[in-house]
Formats: C-alpha cells, structure tokens, sequence
C-alpha cells in the first residue's frame, strides 16, 4: 500500500477527531470572533490549504454573514505593505505551518491589533506561534508529499469553527455525520481504478464545479497536477461559460462534481451544454439526472451541500491517484515536489 493512499483511508477518523476533540476550542474561539465583531475575515494560506480558504470564503460568508477575503501575502513580504487590517480577524491556515509569507501575514496582522488565527497541523510551528489562537488539524504525521488527511482536516476544522459562531446543534450534528458518509465513499477506489485508464494519455482537462465545491475543483485539479503530471484547470462553471467553453471539443475531458444544493439545477444545465458540444465527461455526484450525463458516474453519499466538499473530493483523490499509477508514477514520489514547501 502507497502512503498517499494509507493516508487517504484515515481521512474519516482524523474529521471525527476534529470535530469531537476542537469542539472547545472552536467556541472558545467563535466567543474571540464575536467580541471582536471584525469587520471581515481575511485568509492566507497557499496549495492545498488555498483550497480550504476558498470553501471558507463560501462558508463563512453564506453561513456566519462574515464577508471573506483571500490574502495577498506579498504585499506583506516583498512590497512591505500590508493593507489595514485592524478590524479584520486573520487566519492562517497551513499544513506544515511554516510558510513564512502566511506566517508574514499574521504576525502584521497582529501587530496592528487584530484578532489572529491559525488552522495547522503543526502545532508547535511558527505560524501557531504568531496566531492568538489556534485550532489543530489533529491529523497525525503526513509523511505522502500531497496532502490529502491535512486537507479534509482543515475543512473540518473550517466547518466546525462555522457551526461555533452560529451555535447551532443541529449543524453540529450534520458535521459528526460526515464520517460516515467518507467511509461510504472510500471504496469507490475500485470504480475509478477501473474507468480511469480511458485518460491515460490525456495531457489536459478541466474541472468544474460552483459553490462549496469550487474548493473541491481546484483540489481535485491540483492533486492531478502533483500526482498525474496532467495540466489540469478548475473553474467555477459560471466562469467557464464566459471563455472557456470554446476550447472543448470532441473527446475533451471534463470532471464535474455535482452535489445537492442551490446549484444543482444550474451545474446539470452546464454540463448538458458541454456533453452537447462532444466532451467526455466523468461525474461525481449523488444526483442521478448528473450521473446520467457522464460516461463514467461515480455516485457520492448524500449530505449537507455545506458538509459536501469534505466527501466529494474522495473520489476525485482516487481519480488522482489512480491516474499516476496508470501512468506507470509512484504517487508517494511526485516530480519535483517536497512535503513542505517554504515560500516568501
């Protein structure tokens, strides 16, 4: 068994873990959030841990009302000016917490007075030090180069912080749920190890999505990157509309995630519009009128569209993963890549 994928079978105990063991922290810090009343959130993080700010900025923004921006960290490494934050609530999130832009990023944003915070699965690293306050990823050692664990875990740690500022049990309740539903979806390995060799030789395809699960896009195109060597693009289906839709031709491959939820219905017309101009199109969705657009259709368990990123990236991982080893990769030894690394 590759570490890649012994990892990818902890991810439902590691989002159990944080949503049972953080659960004080996260209303400890959801009580900081609401003394301070910023008047916006801003995010750093890069990667994978990018990834699990853009499913934040849907989150918090849709659930909490908090408006979300993503930081531009060389404005504070390199131009040397951070923008006022004072009124802001930073956070930081990063696997290895030791990227010394985010770590940048907090430690202006605290010096100017803000309320600082740090999602990380290092707790003794730089960026917990420059962070009032801290939640873990609790994931455990990640030895595979791409993250996976990490990266459910910073989800989870994103939901649990937003069901904190709302004290809602009953979205506590969904969020413990969601184990289960990862569980459900780990064996579909065996179906995408089975449908992936029809793009073996595909050097280029897109991801698309909209919504929560734009996060899941991107994700899902990066680890195809890292893994596959596949020059792999995620848009949000709106976007893709507007431009890139002229580039998809007869066999183009396109990866949709579709789940329940608001957009539904609008990512389903989207799709009917790429099939029609002749794409080929795999589909992960617990939805049967999107599966039924799709060549291959990998069916999801259902939950919460707000909860859904943490189980509709499951398949796309295997989709990765699967992909390098049919591509004759080790996916524990991706080209070029190291498991931390350290940008300015």
């Amino acid at each position: 068994m590759t570490q890649t994928r012994e990892e990818m079978l902890e991810q439902p105990e590691v989002v159990a873990r944080v949503a049972e063991r953080n659960w004080p922290m996260a209303r400890h810090c959801a009580a900081a959030i609401n003394k301070a009343a910023p008047s916006f959130a801003l995010i750093a993080a890069r990667g994978t841990s990018d990834n699990a700010a853009v499913y934040a900025n849907y989150l918090w923004g849709a659930r909490n009302g908090l408006t979300v921006a993503l930081a531009t960290p060389s404005l504070h490494t390199y131009y040397r000016r951070p923008p006022r934050l004072n009124n802001a609530v930073v956070v930081g999130i990063s696997q290895s917490g030791a990227s010394t832009d985010i770590v940048e990023v907090l430690s202006d944003a605290r010096a100017q007075g803000a309320l600082t915070l740090a999602i990380t699965n290092t707790e003794d690293s730089a960026l917990a030090e420059a962070a009032d306050l801290v939640l873990p990823c609790l994931a455990g050692e990640e030895k595979a180069v791409a993250a996976t664990k990490t990266y459910t875990a910073e989800l989870a740690n994103v939901a649990l912080l937003s069901v904190a500022l709302s004290g809602s049990a009953a979205s506590l309740a969904e969020l413990q749920a969601v184990p289960d539903a990862m569980r459900a979806a780990l064996p579909l390995e065996g179906q995408v190890a089975a449908a992936v060799g029809r793009y073996r030789y595909m050097d280029a395809c897109v991801l698309f999505s909209r919504g929560y699960n734009f996060a899941t896009a991107l994700e899902v195109a990066l680890k195809t990157q890292e893994l596959a060597y596949v020059l792999t693009h995620a848009y949000s289906s709106a976007d893709f509309m507007h431009g890139p839709l002229a580039g998809v031709h007869e066999g183009f491959p396109v990866l949709g995630i579709v789940t329940s939820g608001a957009l539904c219905a609008d990512l389903v017309a989207s799709l009917r519009i790429v099939r029609d101009r002749g794409a080929e199109i795999m589909i992960m969705s617990d939805r049967d009128e999107a599966l039924s657009l799709g060549r291959c259709g990998l069916r999801i368990p259902s939950v919460p569209e707000w909860l859904s990123p943490m189980v509709a990236v499951i398949p796309g991982q295997w989709f990765a993963i699967c992909l390098a080893q049919t591509k004759g990769y080790d996916p524990d030894k991706p080209r070029a890549l190291h498991k931390v690394t350290l940008t300015r």
